[in-house]
């Protein structure tokens, strides 16, 4: 029996209709600052998705196209700017930043006032998501929760492996994981044997960017896997890790690339913005 497919796309809708009445019924309207340096396509299609997003929710946006040759400094100067704006919620500097022009994506991150990162990738906001005592966690693995409570997938008491240890990804991931009580294992690429680990999990998510890295024989029969990863085949088609038609004939789960993890990344954004202008009293 073939896999249930995870609709991302669907559930991501049902978000936005929630977002878009709670934000309806706040004192002012949440904002959200969108900087995006250089002319990087993906990037490009990114901003212009997540501008969509806002205007459909009632959040207001503000987008900073710069030249890749800003500067570290001027870009700092503008994020100071607006961790100063009282109308501004939200800050999203979109990565990764231009090549060759020597910026500091670390220091760039940190300069973002940690009560208006709404990517959750602040030392800040990565501690509190460690302790579980959070306001942000980071889009995509909440999205990743997000689609295993749809379909009453509970990690409690299950055996959990994510490959990839990314901060953006794997590590939060990890810990949402482990937060819910499953018995969460790391694979990277030093893992030996990767199948021998990643045949043991009930929930299987990677996340590391490599066509068809996770194949049927690497999967457990009846587990959930998903698939955080965004790549294209050999005539351009998105696919992500997971080798989709033969791991969906043995899993009980699986989300498709594009439509499944994409969306629900998108609209945890929409819900961080949400929490922050909360946070700053638009309630």
């Amino acid at each position: 029996m073939a896999a249930i497919i995870m609709d991302g796309k669907a559930l991501a809708a049902k978000w936005k209709d929630n977002i878009r009445t709670q934000v309806a019924a706040l004192s002012q309207r949440p904002g959200l600052a969108v900087i995006l340096v250089g002319n990087d396509p993906a990037s490009r299609v990114y901003v212009t998705n997540k501008e969509k997003d806002c205007a459909q929710c009632g959040i207001y946006s503000e987008e900073f196209a710069l030249p890749a040759e800003i500067g570290q400094q001027a870009l700092l100067e503008l994020i100071e700017e607006l961790n100063r704006r009282p109308e501004i919620d939200g800050i999203l500097c979109q990565l990764p930043l231009p090549k060759g022009y020597d910026y500091d994506e670390e220091q760039v991150l940190q300069a973002i006032d940690p009560r208006k990162d709404v990517d959750a990738f602040h030392p800040y906001n990565v501690g509190r998501i460690m302790i579980g005592d959070y306001t942000f966690l980071p889009c995509t693995p909440a999205g990743v929760m997000a689609l295993l409570d749809e379909y009453g997938i509970d990690p409690a008491g299950k055996r959990c492996v994510v490959v990839g240890r990314s901060n953006i990804v794997g590590k939060p991931q990890a810990m949402l994981l482990l937060h819910r009580h499953g018995t969460v294992t790391i694979c990277h690429s030093r893992t030996p044997d990767l199948g021998s680990v990643t045949r043991e999990a009930d929930i299987l998510v990677s996340a590391v960017g490599k066509r068809n890295l996770i194949t049927a024989d690497m999967v457990k029969k009846g587990a959930a896997v998903i698939d955080v990863a965004m790549n294209r085949d050999e005539n351009g088609k998105l696919c992500g890790d997971v080798d989709f038609a033969p791991v969906a004939e043995k899993a009980a789960y699986i989300t498709p690339v594009p439509g499944g993890c994409g969306p629900m990344t998108r609209v945890m954004l929409l819900q961080n913005t949400l929490a922050a202008a909360r946070a700053h009293g638009k309630a």
